[in-house]
């Protein structure tokens, strides 16, 4: 091979695998050097058109100038996640209960309050803590949102902000999801046993405030044993002070509905038999319905026993005092709240319990009446809406009532005046309105009541407790009582039509008490700052829809 030969075959010859390329020049074609080293984007402004004219506001193809991170709009949501929100100034429950009627994607992220380890929090021990202290809760009658938001509040001051609890009647759950690609972890919990402990009920609450404050420090270790503590208490009456404030009040009730001394005794004797039968049926294990069927008896047999034995004394008075110690106002006054907040399965439930309730009252007084009109007792109907006005005694009965009635519940010592308080401003209302002001027991009832739910949310915010406390016994003095018993005595009577008119109106009085409570409840909250309002202004009805 010549030497020029060899020499123009290695010239000839590819250097590198871009020579290759279909893109590369192919030999004796001269290729302008591109003016620029970096590709041509597709969206880039072609030569013909001026690149400098400027799209008018609205148009697609205009720059967001507002696109900033100085100034973003508020669908915005930055690379570092959402901001973190302080709300220090409010009581848990505000914070909680905004935060659950917010939207999950725009809920802030919150602040550390409890110390988590280097590896993340036990979420294991975490949900089980939330779910033991929502079903202490639950069960002594707090409402449905209350405990979400105190189960919200144990999970996200312990590191899981990502928890969603759910609580219907008799379940709760609670679903911690640690991110969007990671499975999420669910446990929940039954609740079998229901008890009236608002003395339990108000350590539980104080558990939760430290939990979820800044300035305290509570392990898990230190919150499992509080609230093993919580559960191992005694109540704060014993048993033989329970029986004797149902006595008294069914006794004040009585006077209210004016009786006299014979009738305060008499009906404090019914309800005392009553009580104790109750208390035996619940020991050999009968349900809750035969209970009340049992303990309606004994007042209305001293009712009956007095007419037969012809004693000058207003013997409806003695039954209608029965009564007013087994309405159930408190299951009443929860399964509205719950219905009108948005949780209508547990509501429902709640409302079914306080039906099965209500006839079991109305079994035990109807046989009794049966009974003794077939031995001729004839009881006089009218006499049960000839309520004689004495302002002074029926202001005391009023208070008397209201104190037993927050004994039986297991209230705190603390709390007994105030909620006695509180009930005689409601009878005083109740009674200027409906016997001064001749105005229709109903409005006269919701008006009395709303004064009740307004005053003890004040009171609750004020000591950072429940409202529960405050006032349900303050309700005592305005149960239906008299309407009751007018339309039991209608029936036995086989006037079907008129006494169910009158149950009808005893339940349009008793659903007036519930809304009452609640609107004066939610009424208090219009004059408070509530955190995370101004943030949340165009979705207010997250939790509360109007229908769409």
């Amino acid at each position: 091979m010549a030497e020029g030969e060899g020499v123009g075959f290695e010239d000839r010859k590819p250097k590198s695998d871009e020579a290759r390329s279909a893109f590369t020049a192919p030999v004796g074609i001269h290729a302008e050097a591109p003016e620029d080293d970096q590709p041509t984007s597709e969206f880039a402004v072609p030569d013909g058109l001026a690149s400098v004219v400027v799209e008018p506001e609205g148009s697609a193809f205009a720059t967001p100038h507002t696109y900033t991170a100085a100034q973003s709009p508020p669908a915005y949501t930055p690379g570092q996640g959402f901001p973190v929100v302080r709300m220090k100034e409010s009581p848990w429950q505000d914070r909680m209960r905004t935060m659950l009627r917010m939207p999950v994607d725009v809920r802030p992220v919150p602040e550390a309050v409890q110390r988590v380890s280097e590896s993340g929090p036990a979420v294991g021990r975490v949900l089980d803590l939330t779910l033991r202290i929502g079903e202490l809760l639950l069960a002594g009658g707090e409402g449905a949102e209350d405990v979400e938001a105190a189960m919200f509040a144990v999970a996200r001051s312990y590191g899981l902000d990502r928890c969603e609890p759910t609580v219907t009647f008799t379940m709760l759950s609670v679903t911690h999801q640690p991110s969007l690609v990671d499975d999420p972890v669910s446990a929940n919990r039954t609740v079998r046993r229901r008890g009236t402990d608002y003395n339990r009920l108000a350590a539980v609450f104080r558990l939760v405030d430290d939990i979820s404050a800044h300035e305290m420090d509570v392990s898990l270790e230190e919150a499992y044993r509080r609230l093993a503590e919580i559960r191992r208490n005694r109540h704060p009456y014993p048993g033989w002070m329970l029986t004797a404030s149902a006595g008294l009040l069914a006794g004040a009730a009585s006077t209210l509905v004016g009786g006299g001394v014979l009738v305060f005794l008499a009906a404090a004797i019914g309800a005392v038999l009553g009580d104790r039968l109750a208390w035996l049926c619940a020991g050999r294990g009968l349900p809750e319905f035969y209970q009340f069927v049992v303990a309606a008896m004994p007042p209305a047999a001293i009712g009956v026993a007095l007419k037969l034995a012809e004693i000058d004394v207003k013997a409806s008075a003695v039954i209608t005092g029965g009564l007013f110690a087994l309405l159930p106002g408190r299951a009443l006054v929860a399964a509205v709240q719950d219905g009108l907040t948005g949780y209508y399965i547990t509501a429902s439930a709640r409302l079914l319990e306080v039906m099965y309730l209500f006839i079991g009252i109305i079994m035990g007084v109807l046989v009794v009446l049966y009974i003794g009109l077939q031995l001729d007792a004839q009881p006089n109907p009218d006499e049960v809406l000839q309520i004689t006005q004495r302002p002074l005694i029926q202001i005391a009965a009023s208070m008397v009532l209201v104190f037993t009635f927050a004994v039986l519940l297991q209230q705190e010592r603390s709390t007994v005046l105030i909620v006695t308080l509180n009930g005689a401003v409601a009878w005083v209302t109740f009674g200027a309105l409906h016997y001064a002001g001749e105005i229709p027991p109903v409005p006269s009832t919701a008006i009395a009541a709303g004064l009740v739910g307004l005053f003890g949310q004040l009171f609750s915010r004020y000591r950072f407790a429940s409202a529960l406390p405050y006032t349900t016994a303050a309700i005592g003095p305005l149960l239906p009582g008299s309407a009751t018993y007018y339309g039991l005595l209608l029936i036995a009577e086989n006037r079907f039509n008129e006494g169910l008119g009158s149950l009808v109106n005893a339940a349009a009085i008793a659903l007036a008490i519930a809304i009452g409570v609640n609107l004066g409840s939610e009424a208090s909250r219009l004059f408070m700052r509530i955190p995370g309002a101004a943030s949340a202004a165009n979705r207010r009805a997250a939790k509360r829809t109007r229908g769409f």
